[in-house]
Parts: C-alpha cells; structure tokens; sequence
C-alpha cells in the first residue's frame, strides 16, 4: 500500500487528520507507529478549534522531522523548516483553498452550534479524507524533491 493511502486508511479507520498524515510517514523518521498516533492525538479538527488543518499539522511534523533544528547553531536547518512549511500551507491554500479547518468545512468547531454542524451533514467524513489524502500528496512530493 502506498503511504498516501496509508494515510487515508489511518483516517477512515477512525484516527483523527493530524493522526492519520503523521502516522502515515513516521516510521521513515524513526518513529514508531504508536508514538506517532500519540503525537499527533491533540491537533485533529484544527486542534478542536478549527484552526489549521490537523492534515496540515501531521504533515508539518513530518517536515520538521525532516528538516527541523535541532541543533541551535544550525541556522540553516531553521530557515529551511520555516521555508518548507510555508511552501507546504501555500500549496495546500492552492490546491484546497484553505488550510484553515473551519474554511473547509464552514462551520465554527469553536461552539457547539457548529461542532454539531459538522457532525450533523456528515463533513468529517465527506470532506476530510480528501484533505488528508491532499497533505500525504503535497507531502510525498516534497519528501522527493518535486514541490
């Protein structure tokens, strides 16, 4: 199975967004599979509040697994993980038109009118696996070179 479809599966089977990317990934950076699920655990539906995109967030974890500092006189390795998750938000924006969770489903998870909302018309799962599959793609590219 291809990792982008892993990340869909992690998703369908019930794992939050941000759960589903990370996990998907994690692996090739020395993280089991359970630390990953537990990392990525708080950051689903835009951390609860609708922020940005927990597909966003997962993919973010796995770049800065990638290219974040870690050592602080490593200048270089900081401003290529802040470039590199600009570029990853920019064409997530481009493709999707939003990383902002409550922008793709239209509706606030910050109240209770639109938590229900969303659970109400179904969006976590008509609209989401679509944007985990997104960030395991944009992912999958940058991770390769091509984006």
């Amino acid at each position: 199975m291809d990792i982008v479809s892993k990340a869909v599966q992690y998703y369908e089977n019930g794992y939050k967004c941000s759960q589903a990317v990370f996990a998907a990934f994690a692996e090739q950076f020395g993280i089991t599979e359970k630390q990953a699920l537990q990392i990525g655990a708080c950051f689903g539906g835009g951390m609860g509040k609708g922020e940005v995109c927990g597909a966003c967030t997962g993919a973010l974890m796995v770049l800065g697994m990638k290219y974040g500092q870690f050592d602080l006189n490593d200048t270089e390795s900081r401003a290529q993980s802040g470039t590199m998750a600009v570029k990853f938000l920019d064409e997530f924006e481009k493709r999707k038109g939003s990383y902002i969770c409550r922008d793709i489903l239209g509706c606030d998870l910050r109240t209770e009118e639109g938590k229900n909302f969303a659970l109400s018309n179904g969006l976590f799962r008509m609209l989401c696996p679509e944007m985990v599959r997104t960030a395991a793609e944009i992912l999958t590219e940058m991770l390769e070179g091509g984006t």
